[in-house]
């Protein structure tokens, strides 16, 4: 069953084109990605302790994408690309953050949304670059990798409404994803995830 909602503004052709055009520099800026979506899920875990009934699922996806990491690093290593010097602020990300609500409670339903959110974009893109790939290796990766998000982006839905309404849950979660169309289409077109 679907849990998630489809995002509101699709990508445009041009940045897939930035990408395709400079497909290292992706590949250092996804592994990048893939590192701080498996930190971001064990944060929830280490920031919410309490939250018994979602850890195992937290620490599943955690695990999920480090694989990805593990995975995205030996492409990189077969192509002779390094992984970056240093992990770059991600704009897109500390924009929707800069959005949530400050109470302990809104502030975690408002952060497992905005997983949600990030991981349904990622499907979107991840099917983009997978069907734009002449090399079938990698259209098959980039197709696994869509698969995975977008089930991602189910995921954390769930997880929220296991502690908050459904009807409040869906209201906001429509509002990250206005949110979220806005943020990217302000973004800087470059060859990077967001």
């Amino acid at each position: 069953m679907k849990l998630n909602l489809d995002i509101a503004v699709p990508s445009k052709q041009i940045w897939l084109d930035a990408v395709l055009a400079d497909f290292p520099s992706f590949l250092q800026d996804h592994a990048d990605c893939q590192r701080k979506a498996s930190a971001m899920a064990m944060s929830f875990v280490a920031k919410f302790p309490d939250r018994v009934e979602i850890i195992p699922e937290l620490i599943e996806t955690a695990v999920e994408e480090l694989e990805h990491f593990q995975q995205v690093y030996d492409i990189m290593q077969q192509r002779g690309i390094r992984l970056a010097h240093s992990i770059g602020e991600d704009l897109y990300v500390k924009a929707l953050v800069k959005k949530c609500h400050s109470g302990r409670e809104e502030r975690f339903m408002d952060r497992l949304l905005i997983a949600s959110v990030l991981e349904t974009r990622g499907a979107e893109r991840f099917r983009l670059i997978a069907e734009a790939l002449e090399d079938p290796e990698m259209k098959k990766f980039y197709k696994m990798l869509w698969t995975s998000e977008a089930k991602h982006g189910h995921i954390f839905v769930k997880m929220a409404l296991n502690y908050f309404p459904e009807d409040q849950v869906y209201s906001r979660l429509e509002w990250w994803i206005e949110q979220e169309g806005q943020v990217i289409d302000q973004l800087e077109i470059r060859p990077a995830l967001h």
